[in-house]
């Protein structure tokens, strides 16, 4: 038999199964078991969430041959219909992709077919994917036998563009957001399905896997399938070899370049910098690396209990050193610079030269003072003294005396034009 992908063969197929669907699964669940189930639902969120699979979980659910399953809201999903259902070949459970059949004719067809009874099974069930490429007069065509369908049918549409849908249509369907999932609820799932092939791979590499998928599972399923083959399908999964696979530049090399722009060394960030471009051209996406980096140092200043998971324990303790070590206003400032580069380079016919003169505007702004302390030093020249008073101000700077710089503020010429 040829290879089942993971994101095939672990794809739920019970609501049970679901992972970060709780809402969806609740209520669905208690409208089966109740008998009060809507006649057309219309499922929504990004790639890889589950929508399709939710779709013939309901479908499965509805018309699975054993007695206790609508009692209980669980699928035996051994019946034939169970079956059938899953491998898409029921005839009484209709999957169309609207991405292919757009056009009202094809819609004329399902109008024409709603009007006959199941063939071996409790209810006829049409799953439309991708329901927003439908055209204008394909969604006209369904509206009345939407609002008014027989008992027997139940429509469940599927979409990533929710908005794309016209509100007619909305306004006959129940609606429900298949949320994102976070990096723990990814990684952890990862790790369940890795201990069921019998492989083992770092947390941290999972983190990465997970961080990337942006909260698709079907993504991450599709990552790690692609880390085992790389990894020639040993048992053991390295977070090295996943951070070379995704194309990830070295976390710490990257925490280095931050620390020499921080220090004002252009001699030493340009070193750094040609290694990076020497194995990949692709400044933009360092600069993004440059951009998490000092996100991650500016949420780690101001949050005691900020989490960098996807670090390792060195580059935790790097991260936390630079956070004590430069202002706020800094990292403001470097974080504007980075975003305007960003744009730059986008457009621009030599990202490296861009990227270049970035560093040297970066590292000439580490060499400016802080604002605080030229308002201090200027005040001070200004009324002698105050000076004479004031013997600290490196103190007086470090206790954050606001008081002292809003007083230094209102009397000092040259605050509005800051």
């Amino acid at each position: 038999m040829s290879y089942l992908v993971l994101a095939r063969k672990y794809r739920p197929q019970r609501f049970d199964e679901l992972i970060g669907q709780e809402v969806l699964v609740t209520t669905l669940s208690n409208a089966i078991k109740n008998n009060r189930l809507h006649h057309a639902y219309i499922l929504t969120g990004i790639r890889g969430v589950g929508k399709t699979t939710t779709a013939r979980i309901i479908a499965k659910t509805l018309n699975c041959e054993n007695a206790d399953a609508a009692k209980s809201a669980k699928a035996c999903g051994e019946c034939e219909n169970c079956r059938l259902i899953t491998g898409s070949k029921h005839q009484d459970v209709i999957e169309i992709d609207a991405a292919s059949r757009t056009g009202v004719d094809d819609i004329r067809e399902i109008i024409d077919s709603i009007a006959y009874a199941p063939v071996s099974s409790r209810h006829k069930i049409y799953i439309i994917d991708e329901v927003h490429m439908l055209s204008n007069n394909a969604f006209n065509a369904l509206l009345k036998t939407l609002e008014e369908p027989p008992a027997h049918v139940k429509f469940i549409f599927a979409t990533t563009e929710i908005r794309k849908v016209p509100v007619t249509i909305l306004s006959r369907c129940q609606r429900f957001d298949l949320r994102r999932l976070d990096e723990k609820e990814i990684a952890s799932h990862l790790k369940n399905i890795l201990v069921k092939e019998n492989f083992e791979a770092e947390e941290l590499g999972l983190t990465l896997i997970a961080k990337v998928s942006e909260g698709s599972v079907r993504d991450s399923l599709s990552l790690l399938d692609q880390a085992l083959a790389n990894n020639n399908h040993q048992k053991f999964l390295s977070a090295d070899l996943i951070e070379k696979m995704l194309g990830l530049n070295d976390k710490t090399k990257i925490l280095e370049l931050f620390s020499a722009l921080l220090r004002g060394d252009f001699s030493e960030s340009s070193q750094i910098f040609n290694e990076f471009y020497s194995r990949s051209s692709d400044v933009l996406q360092l600069l993004q690396d440059l951009l998490a980096i000092t996100h991650k140092t500016t949420s780690t200043k101001l949050l005691k209990d900020y989490k960098l998971d996807d670090c390792s324990k060195f580059q935790q303790d790097k991260i936390h050193e630079i956070a004590k070590e430069i202002s706020l206003n800094s990292l403001t400032r470097i974080w504007q610079m980075l975003v305007k580069g960003a744009s730059e380079i986008t457009f621009s016919s030599s990202p490296k030269m861009m990227f270049e003169m970035l560093m040297m505007r970066i590292c000439y702004l580490a060499a400016l003072p802080d604002l605080k302390q030229v308002l201090l030093i200027v005040d001070g020249d200004k009324n002698p003294q105050k000076k004479n008073q004031e013997k600290n101000i490196d103190q007086k700077i470090d206790e954050n005396n606001d008081e002292l710089i809003n007083d230094i503020l209102r009397s000092f010429e040259g605050s509005k034009l800051i």
